[in-house]
């Protein structure tokens, strides 16, 4: 079935023009395995890229939420009850060497998450509709959020917030392009995109309002972290009164050499 027509039938089941489920389970199978995704970029640099939100997708993933009804499974030894299985239940070992991806024991990787070879998933959970590309880390007591999107090799460092969204449907997911360095107990929500080759600090809190500052030219953004970025937390006066300073991210140079080492991935822990 082409996705157009998949889109129409989500689009009817939607609006109740019609009742047949079957173009939901087919999107979330293809989400589960990597073939749809929840956004899709439009051109090959940052003069004309721009990121466009498959809101049928997310209709689906609410669709199903609404259709299927709450079961025990069994995780970790105790019994929990929810609509979404995990996405390796009942996995055995041949399952596993296809899929190309290592998941540590207590890793949480809910179905429709699609993980990419050679990535690494510590004791993280990971949420419906995401999507975590090849050779990324995600480490310990992280939160990949629903549809938020991760490139290749990235490291999501240990206690990390990478927000989802499934609502409003028109809202964007949080984006991390290839090569970026997410800091331990950082927190990337609200549809923030950190560009290609970005390294976040440890510590730093990024949402839509929050100013991102440039040191050398003293630019202010909001909602993007430009490519090849350092970017570290600060505080700026409020203006208001003297003693007050609220928090910002400070971008206080752009990745040499000696950084990208010092985040690079290593390869001998990959699959």
């Amino acid at each position: 079935m082409s996705e157009e027509n998949l889109e129409i039938q989500i689009e009817n089941l939607w609006s109740g023009k019609s009742n047949n489920t079957s173009c939901v389970d087919k999107i979330m199978s293809q989400l589960d395995s990597g073939k749809i995704r929840i956004t899709e970029k439009i051109g090959d640099n940052d003069n004309n890229k721009t990121y466009v939100v498959n809101e049928y997708v997310k209709k689906a993933i609410l669709l199903y939420f609404r259709n299927t009804q709450s079961k025990v499974m069994e995780f970790g030894g105790t019994s929990c009850f929810d609509k979404v299985p995990l996405k390796t239940t009942g996995w055995t070992e041949d399952n596993f060497i296809r899929a190309g991806f290592r998941a540590v024991p207590g890793a949480i990787i809910r179905y429709s998450a699609y993980i990419a070879k050679s990535a690494v998933i510590m004791q993280a959970f990971v949420n419906v509709g995401a999507f975590i590309d090849e050779g990324t880390m995600v480490d310990t007591n992280s939160l990949i959020g629903s549809c938020a999107q991760i490139g290749k090799r990235c490291h999501i460092s240990a206690g990390v917030n990478i927000g989802g969204v499934l609502e409003p449907l028109q809202a964007n997911p949080v984006i991390i392009e290839d090569d970026c360095f997410i800091g331990a107990g950082s927190s990337v929500m609200e549809g923030i995109i950190v560009e290609e080759g970005a390294v976040i600090s440890a510590g730093v809190s990024l949402t839509a309002s929050t100013k991102i500052i440039d040191r050398e030219s003293g630019e202010i953004t909001y909602g993007k972290i430009p490519a090849y970025s350092v970017v570290v937390p600060g505080v700026y006066s409020s203006g208001k009164i003297d003693s007050v300073s609220l928090a910002c991210a400070v971008i206080v140079k752009h990745s040499d050499a000696a950084t990208r080492k010092k985040t690079s991935i290593n390869e001998l822990l990959r699959f």
